[in-house]
């Protein structure tokens, strides 16, 4: 690996077919095991499987895991799949495969797919791990490739690595910290210590209207519950929750006068024992995917929920 200040390492393979990517994946996940090192895999389905096949039997001494499913939210990521598995492993290295971006991510995933990987240089600075994270240069728009060379600080291509020139995670953050824009005339409801009831009671009534399937009521009531109270505790006292529908899914949007200013905010994994902390966290957990939008006079946060069962 290109040498760096950081213990933690967070280089981006370049990959544009099966043989670069099995190049840059298999002598990684080899050199690991041959360490020592714990040694995990979470990318999309096909590629879990091409993995799966190269390795032969050394896969059984892998944590594979199906991005698809356990990162489908990438707010999860960190806390969930990364977190998750380094700290199973207090006091040895760890080096993680997680490819959070693959062709058919949505437009409304992406920009929370860029802000996860520039928020990982945050999360681990410090930490003996390395988590390499794939590309595929063939399929991804050329954006994506310039903001994965933003957001990790060396970068591999053709056997080759280098330091990135253009390391600029905060940037990525920042730039698609991006204005959430609703539909004219969603359904919404104002709430206070008082009616956090009734917010979660009409969050409920709109999912039966719109048809979310009765198996993602609790999650929904669980989110808009988390959420509404943040705003009570943390935003003011007050806040405006909208719901409606929109390209498959049921859309749940908090907003309120608190600033969220901490970056790695529901990203955290909770510890034992903690109080407090959790909502966003949870919020994560339940929904299929969370855009956050902050801002000076206040915060929003959007939650999606797919109505297909």
């Amino acid at each position: 690996m290109a040498q760096t200040a950081e213990p933690f390492t967070h280089p981006a393979l370049f990959y544009a077919d099966e043989a670069g990517y099995l190049a840059g994946t298999v002598p990684f996940v080899e050199a690991g095991l041959a360490a020592g090192e714990p040694v995990a895999v979470a990318v999309p389905g096909e590629n879990l499987a091409l993995l799966r096949k190269a390795l032969g039997g050394d896969a059984d001494r892998v944590r594979l895991l199906d991005m698809e499913r356990e990162g489908r939210n990438p707010g999860r990521i960190i806390p969930r799949v990364l977190r998750g598995f380094a700290d199973a492993h207090p006091g040895s290295r760890v080096r993680i495969i997680g490819e959070p971006i693959w062709q058919g991510r949505s437009a409304g995933e992406y920009p929370a797919c860029a802000q996860h990987e520039a928020l990982i240089n945050h999360a681990f600075a410090g930490r003996e791990v390395t988590i390499l994270c794939p590309y595929d240069t063939a399929k991804l728009d050329r954006a994506v490739v310039d903001d994965a060379r933003a957001t990790h600080p060396v970068l591999i291509q053709d056997g080759v690595e280098r330091t990135s020139d253009a390391y600029a995670p905060d940037r990525i953050v920042d730039g698609y910290n991006l204005p959430l824009v609703r539909p004219p005339g969603a359904a919404h409801v104002a709430y206070d210590a008082d009616l956090l009831p009734d917010a979660r009671g009409f969050a409920l009534e709109r999912a039966d209207v719109l048809g979310l399937p009765a198996d993602r009521r609790d999650d929904l009531a669980l989110a808009v519950a988390e959420l509404t109270t943040n705003s009570v505790v943390h935003g003011g006292g007050t806040g405006t929750l909208w719901v409606w529908a929109e390209d498959g899914h049921l859309l749940c949007e908090v907003r309120d006068r608190g600033r969220l200013t901490d970056l790695l905010a529901g990203r955290r994994p909770a510890q034992p024992g903690q109080i407090g902390g959790r909502g966003l966290l949870l919020v994560n957990y339940l929904a299929d995917l969370v855009r956050v939008h902050r801002a000076d006079d206040g915060t929003t946060i959007r939650c999606y929920f797919g109505l297909r069962s």
